[in-house]
C-alpha cells in the first residue's frame, strides 16, 4: 500500500532577487489558472486533459511566459481545484423545504451550479519533481523559476528522515505565508497492507466536544480526551472574532485575517496531538473504527446562547485524515462505520431506545436491563462492537432498529 504524506519546509532565502523571482512565477502561474478556469466554465465544464493541452497550452506559454512543464501543471491544477470543487458539491445537496407541504427535500449539486468561474486568488505554483525542483546533494533545493533554477536551503526539523531511501519525492507547491516562503512537498512511501489477521487492537472512537474523543478497546479500558479547555478557547476566539467584525474597519479585517489563521494552526495542532496520542496508546496493528459522521449535527442546547455557534462542529475530518496516515506509519488502519443508533444502543442487552440517552446527565440508563453509563462511552462501546463485527469478515457493518434484546 502506498501512503502520502505533505513535508512542509520553510526556505531561506539569502537575497531579494530570489524572492522577487519567485513572487512574479507565482503571480503569472496565478493568473493563468484564473484564464484556465475560466475556459472550462464556458465550455461546459470539459477537464479532458488532452483537449485543454491541445487548446491552451501555446496560449498559456505565450500569454504568461510560462515554460513547458509549467504551462501543463496550470492545466492539472485547474483540473483538480474543480473536481475536489465537484465532490464538495456532490456531498453537500442543497436542502429546501416546500412550504405548502412542509417537507423537506434534498437535491444533488454538480458544477453546472455554479454561477461564476473559479477563482485562484493566492499566488501559488505546481512544481514537478525533477523537471521544476529537486533536491541537490548539498541539503539545498533547487528550484526553477521564469528567471531561471535558484538554490535556496530548507528549515525544517526532521527533513532527514524522509531521505533513507524508502520515500519518494513528487509534486511540490511554493507559496509564501506571513512573509515567509514555504515548499509543500508531497511524499509517498510503500507500506505493508493492513492485515486483519494480525490485528491485535481493536478500538472505538466516539467523536464529540465535550470529549473531542473518547476510546474503548477489546479489553474493556476506556479513555476520555478533554475538550472542555478547547470549547473555552473556542468561544474567546468566537467573542474576539464578534468584536473585530462589529467594527468593520480595515485594521479590524486585517486582523479578523490573521486570528483565522492562528486560530487554524490552533486547531491544526489539537488534532496533530490527539491523533499522534491515539497512535502511540495502541501501538502497531491496531483497527481504529470511526462513525461516519456525514450530515451528524454537533449542536448543543444544553449550552448557554452566548457559547453554541462556536461548539456545534470541530474538524473531525481532519482528524480524521492525521489519524489515519499516522496509522499507517504504525501498520493501523482506520475504517469508518454507520452512526446509525451508535448512541441510542445498549452495549449491554442490544435495546435501541433514544430516550435511554440523558444528554443533560451525559448519562444512558438503559431501562431494559438497568445498565447505566456515561453517554459518550456508551458510542465508543458500541462502535468499538462494529470494528469487531469487520474484523470478522462484515464489511459495512451497522445496528438495526430493535426494542428487544
Amino acid at each position: 500500500m502506498e501512503m502520502q504524506v505533505t513535508i512542509k519546509t520553510k526556505l531561506k532565502i539569502s537575497n531579494s532577487e530570489i524572492a522577487w523571482s519567485f513572487s512574479k512565477t507565482m503571480e503569472q502561474y496565478r493568473q493563468a489558472c484564473n484564464y484556465v478556469s475560466e475556459y472550462i466554465f464556458n465550455n461546459d465544464f470539459d477537464m479532458k486533459q488532452s483537449r485543454l493541452n491541445k487548446e491552451l497550452y501555446t496560449k498559456l506559454r505565450n500569454l504568461f511566459s510560462l515554460k513547458s512543464q509549467m504551462a501543463q501543471s496550470v492545466i492539472r491544477t485547474v483540473i483538480a481545484r474543480y473536481k475536489t470543487v465537484k465532490t464538495q458539491m456532490a456531498r453537500r445537496p442543497y436542502k429546501y423545504q416546500d412550504k405548502n407541504t412542509g417537507e423537506w427535500y434534498r437535491e444533488v449539486r454538480d458544477l453546472t451550479w455554479l454561477h461564476k468561474p473559479i477563482s485562484f486568488n493566492r499566488p501559488q505554483v505546481d512544481l514537478q519533481r525533477n523537471r521544476d525542483w529537486s533536491y541537490l546533494s548539498s541539503g539545498q533545493l533547487s528550484i526553477n523559476t521564469l528567471d531561471g533554477r535558484v538554490k535556496v536551503d530548507p528549515i525544517c526539523r526532521g527533513f532527514n528522515q524522509y531521505l533513507d531511501g524508502t520515500w519518494k519525492f513528487g509534486l511540490a507547491k511554493l507559496l509564501k505565508s506571513s512573509g515567509k516562503w514555504y515548499l509543500h512537498i508531497s511524499a509517498t512511501k510503500e507500506v505493508a497492507d493492513f492485515n486483519k489477521q494480525t490485528v491485535k487492537h481493536v478500538v472505538g472512537l466516539d467523536r464529540g466536544l465535550r470529549f473531542l474523543a473518547t476510546s474503548y478497546d477489546e479489553q474493556g479500558k476506556t479513555a476520555f480526551f478533554d475538550g472542555q479547555a478547547i470549547m473555552r478557547k473556542r468561544a474567546k476566539y468566537q467573542k474576539l472574532r464578534t468584536t473585530l467584525q462589529a467594527k468593520g474597519t480595515k485594521s479590524a479585517k486585517r486582523r479578523l485575517k490573521k486570528l483565522s489563521g492562528r486560530e487554524n494552526r490552533w486547531i491544526s495542532d489539537v488534532n496533530h496531538c490527539l491523533s499522534k496520542t491515539l497512535v502511540q496508546k495502541y501501538g502497531a496493528n491496531t483497527l481504529f473504527v470511526l462513525e461516519n459522521l456525514n450530515g451528524v449535527s454537533f449542536e448543543r442546547t444544553d449550552l448557554p446562547k452566548a457559547l453554541r455557534n462556536q461548539n456545534k462542529s470541530w474538524a473531525f475530518y481532519q482528524l480524521e485524515q492525521f489519524l489515519t496516515y499516522k496509522a499507517h506509519l504504525h501498520n493501523s488502519e482506520v475504517v469508518e462505520v454507520s452512526a446509525k443508533y451508535t448512541s441510542q444502543r445498549c452495549p449491554k442487552c442490544g435495546v435501541i431506545k433514544k430516550d435511554n440517552r440523558h444528554h443533560e446527565k451525559h448519562e444512558y440508563h438503559c431501562t431494559n436491563c438497568g445498565y447505566c453509563s456515561n453517554d459518550d462511552r456508551i458510542g465508543a462501546m458500541n462502535i468499538q462492537l462494529l470494528g469487531t463485527q469487520y474484523i470478522s469478515g462484515q464489511e459495512q457493518p451497522k445496528f438495526e432498529l430493535t426494542t428487544n434484546a
